[in-house]
């Protein structure tokens, strides 16, 4: 997360512990997060995290997810270069769902595309709006 200037600001472990107790996670030990470009509003992807992801997120400022295919951790672009930087964690009244403003590099999408939500649903059928990016 960043303040006004734009430096850095990452938690205490203190305050990370506070954030994730107060989080409803479900019986998998998971919660939904939702990522959204910080300057444009484009929602990017939805992924899911357990505590470790929160706390890696929250303690670096590097978005960590967690993999259910994988069964691991998954931190964001470790592979593709694609990474996406917190600028701010928000969670909703019941707190069983996070949005996470960041600044994305490259794709947010495992196809390549800019984002994930590229299907849209129209009156003669389903087309996709953006390509995979070059």
């Amino acid at each position: 997360m960043r303040n006004m200037t734009g430096a850095p600001r990452f938690l205490p472990p203190k305050i990370i512990e506070v954030i994730i107790a107060d989080l409803v996670f479900n019986v998998d030990g998971l919660i939904p997060a939702v990522s959204q470009q910080h300057d444009s509003g484009e929602v990017l992807m939805m992924a899911w995290m357990n505590t470790d992801a929160v706390r890696e997120t929250l303690a670096t400022g590097h978005v960590c997810y967690w993999s259910r295919s994988r069964q691991r951790l998954w931190r964001k672009g470790e592979t593709s270069g694609n990474v996406q930087r917190l600028i701010d964690f928000r969670y909703d009244c019941d707190a069983d769902t996070i949005l996470l403003l960041i600044d994305q590099t490259g794709a947010a999408c495992h196809t390549n595309r800019p984002n994930c939500f590229y299907h849209a649903v129209r009156p003669d059928g389903v087309v996709k709006l953006t390509e995979p990016m070059a």
